[in-house]
């Protein structure tokens, strides 16, 4: 293959546009089908930790990206009716410790950043895959208005529903986890001063857990309220919520979540579906990114930080085997299945950690934290230093031929 390979990209969220992102700086031809109508800011906070910094600058998309986003001096775990603090981690030293800094940003602020980088004209929008084929020659995906396309790879960045996967591995059907989460968007000057300090902030509590924190250069405060339940059962983060419902459930909690969400004129609600990790993601030419390949649920942190790291790792095994796109996609499955395999199952551990109905297993849980903080000071909460420590952009480095 003489010429640049030309990927095709199906969908266009942070995955397909930081794929999209990383293969242009390689010089490779990159064409991105969102089934949307227009790319939407919808949707509220995103944790970007060190390791998603990293990939960031990797893309060299950090500095824009960080000029609308919030860096929280401190991670707090407070108790969820008396506040007590469970546990407080110093953040800013992350930056001399892993290379990057902890940041909060809003989800639509992340996205803009990326699509500027890549340019509209690199986007076809209201092109909704149904379709995916691979051959010895190359990838052809079929759309709902009856177009279609060819490219040397195809890669699958089109979500937890995604078409992509469906066409490579069949229908499943995936586990409702008993979890329900609500979010939020609160303008911080609604709040008193005062009621949600701008730390990186989770309250604790039996069967249920709510977190909270600043995005959007710190003028808005992101909630997202989780609790067990078998009530509801759709996956949309699109669907509004009612705020009654969210008093209701945490009516017992502390006072100042009640105000925070008193404070709130919107929240919207989802279900969470739990998948099982893949042992592969590519069949031929086509292969999967983000939560097409690995959608995990949200309690490390994770899971736009991990489409970032695809992203990065894809574009580099892509450049450096321009001619053989199948041996491409195959290398950058086997880098990046166990990393991504252990993280999904240790965000489904932590769940479990975060909701502990018992009296007597909360106590041990918090006594095992203030171990930890008085023999490993520093220690990232959930032991998540080998998550935060990585460097996707490096490794695109060591990659390259």
């Amino acid at each position: 293959m003489a010429r640049a390979p030309r990927i095709a990209i199906i969908g266009g969220g942070i995955g397909g546009l930081a794929a999209a992102r990383a293969l242009m700086l390689r010089g490779v031809e990159v064409a991105v089908y969102e089934q949307a109508p227009r790319l939407s800011e919808f949707g509220g906070g995103v944790v970007t930790t060190p390791n998603a910094m990293k990939a960031l600058r990797g893309l060299g998309v950090e500095d824009v990206a960080f000029a609308d986003a919030f860096a929280p001096a401190h991670q707090t775990v407070l108790s969820w009716r008396s506040g007590r603090v469970i546990d407080r981690t110093r953040l800013d030293p992350y930056r001399e410790r892993f290379g990057a800094p902890f940041c909060t940003m809003h989800r639509g602020d992340l996205l803009e950043a990326l699509r500027r980088a890549v340019g509209d004209a690199a986007i076809r929008l209201d092109a909704r895959c149904i379709a995916v084929a691979s051959d010895a020659r190359g990838a052809s995906a079929r759309f709902a208005d009856g177009s279609a396309i060819e490219a040397d790879a195809i890669i699958g960045a089109d979500g937890i529903h995604s078409a992509v996967r469906t066409g490579l591995f069949g229908s499943e059907h995936p586990r409702f986890t008993g979890y329900a989460c609500w979010r939020g968007l609160v303008p911080v000057d609604r709040l008193p001063p005062g009621l949600a300090p701008p730390d990186m902030t989770a309250w604790w509590g039996p069967h249920g857990h709510v977190v909270h924190y600043h995005v959007r250069r710190g003028e808005l405060l992101n909630w997202v309220a989780h609790t067990e339940t078998d009530a509801w059962t759709e996956e949309s983060w699109s669907r509004e919520g009612d705020l009654d419902e969210v008093a209701r459930t945490y009516a017992r909690w502390n006072r100042r979540l009640l105000d925070v969400f008193a404070a709130t004129e919107r929240c919207y609600k989802w279900a969470l579906y739990d998948r099982e990790p893949l042992d592969r993601w590519s069949v031929g030419r086509v292969t999967l990114l983000g939560d097409a390949a690995h959608a995990m649920l949200p309690y490390l942190a994770q899971g736009a930080a991990q489409s970032l790291e695809d992203a990065c790792v894809l574009a580099a095994e892509i450049a450096a085997r321009p001619d053989d796109p199948a041996a491409a996609l195959q290398a950058y499955a086997a880098v990046r299945i166990p990393r991504t395999r252990r993280i999904q199952l240790g965000a489904r551990a932590r769940g479990r950690d975060n909701h502990l109905p018992s009296v007597w297993a909360r106590f041990k849980r918090d006594a095992r934290l203030a171990l930890r903080r008085w023999f490993a000071p520093g220690t990232a909460l959930h032991r998540a230093d080998w998550i935060f420590s990585y460097d996707a952009a490096g490794h695109a480095a060591r990659a390259s031929p």
